[in-house]
């Protein structure tokens, strides 16, 4: 029976329920699962432990971004059946118990165990936490999907910010040999860190599974009329299933317009540090230093955050197709000026590169909505998690296709701009065909939607059986919407203020 309380039924919102308390139940997971991309704080301390190499310790981040691809894709008509709060309390028992399992396989020499607990494990929470909190907003935010999609996957990216300070901070306190220059710590040192934040992450994220809350059966919000929305190109009122999606070209086409969005970003993303030191290389010396490098890094995870929340919200204006013309369009001109001249200056080319991160990062935010467009919120969740193996797949491709130009230019630390160039235009190639995908896509035809009766009967939430105590307190509770904006809104801050100092060394 306590179990029960996780159901759907008990979550749906009471009359007079603050659709605002949403976002902050949302960033509260997404700013934990979003460490996942603060990996690099510890890489080198587990490098020297385990006595291993890089690309061994990478694959245990490899390890989590697939298996965040295929729970999404597995389990996303999990996820919108059975409602968000158990879904969350799901994903904080996986992340957080992932984080505990890799800690035990630290402390005892075991690299499998890192493998099977941050990576297999974690990942599993990481999907399901990155897809439970995104249909729900969508439900809550019909009249602004855009902004509210943007306000959730905004935390993905911020997770880092905060993580990456935080994690040297507490690595500088459980060692005291911890050398900040080389970011090598002691294994103990690391494993601590991991306990600590596998308990923090598992509180943040069942607050967040406390808050959260479906609406009730044709609830709308105030003054908002959706026969305005039905009048826009390429926006339904109609529902598609998950199992129909997939057979419908335009999810192909999206799949395709996303793998292209992400692959090139990461293509700067997975290289940032060492690359900017090689755009001003003058032989074996780079005008750009190593802490000026890491601020560099530091100034795309703001572009990353920033583009997340303002591209996706601008696309309830301009539409998601047009959007993405943007994203993928200029995306093109920005990637061929940044391999013909991002060498002549560094703020031009931190600049340059800072955009391109944020189409990055906005094209994470906007397919929420763009798939809400296409085929309604019905299982608006699941088919989002199966169009997110578009991401796994370019975790994979975006690193490969770069790493392999570099090599074959030369060895690290005797590159310069010009060994980039064929990386570069291979990006731009990438971008036009993701570009041509989008232009394609239409919207769905009418043989692939349910029937409207069916879907609004599976879609209805089951009335709550009267014993939701904690429903009725949360819906009066004025001061719990100030202390919940201000759970997440303090992090974000100190992560946006240390990353702000960092990314001032590089002017």
């Amino acid at each position: 029976m306590a179990l029960a309380v996780l159901d759907r039924r008990h979550t749906v919102a009471k009359p007079g329920f603050n659709r605002w308390l949403i976002p902050p139940a949302a960033l509260a997971v997404h700013f934990c699962i979003g460490q996942v991309y603060a990996t690099s704080v510890y890489k080198a301390s587990l490098v020297q432990h385990f006595d291993s190499s890089l690309t061994k310790i990478g694959i245990i981040f490899s390890i989590a971004i697939v298996m965040l691809g295929l729970s999404a894709a597995i389990f996303g008509t999990w996820v919108d059946t059975g409602g968000p709060r158990r879904a969350m309390v799901t994903a904080a028992v996986f992340w957080s118990g992932g984080f505990m399992v890799g800690s035990l396989g630290i402390a005892t020499d075991q690299l499998w165990l890192v493998y099977l607990g941050y990576g297999f494990i974690g990942g599993i929470g990481l999907g399901i936490g990155y897809i439970s909190p995104v249909s729900t907003l969508i439900k809550w935010f019909p009249d602004r999907p855009g902004l509210a999609t943007g306000m959730a996957i905004m935390g993905f990216g911020g997770g880092a910010m905060i993580a990456s300070p935080l994690s040297s901070k507490l690595l500088g306190i459980y060692d005291d040999k911890y050398d900040t220059a080389t970011g090598i710590a002691s294994g103990s040192a690391v494993a601590k860190l991991f306990v600590t934040l596998g308990l923090v992450y598992l509180v943040l994220m069942l607050f967040g599974a406390w808050l959260i809350r479906v609406p009730a059966d044709g609830w709308k919000p105030a003054g908002f009329d959706p026969s305005t929305v039905k009048a826009k190109a390429l926006v339904t009122t109609d529902n598609v299933s998950a199992d129909n999606a997939i057979k419908t070209p335009q999810f192909w086409l999206l799949w395709v317009v996303l793998f292209c969005n992400v692959t090139a970003g990461i293509g700067i993303l997975e290289q940032a540090s060492p690359m900017i030191q090689d755009f001003f290389r003058d032989g074996s010396k780079s005008s750009v230093s190593a802490a000026s490098a890491a601020g560099f890094v530091g100034l795309l995870s703001l572009f990353n955050l920033a583009g997340r929340f303002i591209w996706s919200s601008t696309s309830d204006v301009v539409g998601r197709k047009n959007m993405y013309v943007g994203y993928l369009g200029i995306g093109i001109v920005l990637y061929a000026f940044l391999a013909f001249q991002g060498s002549s200056s560094t703020i031009l080319f931190a600049l340059l590169a800072g955009v391109i991160i944020s189409f990055y990062g906005g094209g994470f935010a906007t397919v929420p909505a763009y798939l809400r467009d296409l085929f309604g919120t019905y299982q608006v969740g699941a088919i989002h998690g199966r169009l997110l193996t578009a991401w796994a797949a370019a975790g994979v491709a975006g690193p490969l296709i770069v790493n392999g130009f570099l090599d074959a230019q030369g060895e690290p630390g005797k590159l310069n701009a010009g060994d980039y160039r064929p990386a570069l235009l291979t990006m731009v190639a990438i971008l036009a065909v993701g570009f041509v995908a989008n232009l394609l896509i239409r919207p769905v035809a009418s043989r692939f939607h349910e029937d409207k009766a069916a879907a609004a009967t599976a879609e209805a939430p089951v009335e709550s059986a009267g014993d939701g105590g904690t429903d009725v307190a949360i819906d009066k509770a004025g001061p719990l919407l100030v202390i919940a904006w201000i759970v997440v809104l303090v992090p974000l801050a100190y992560g946006i203020y240390e990353t702000a100092v960092k990314a001032a060394d590089l002017f």
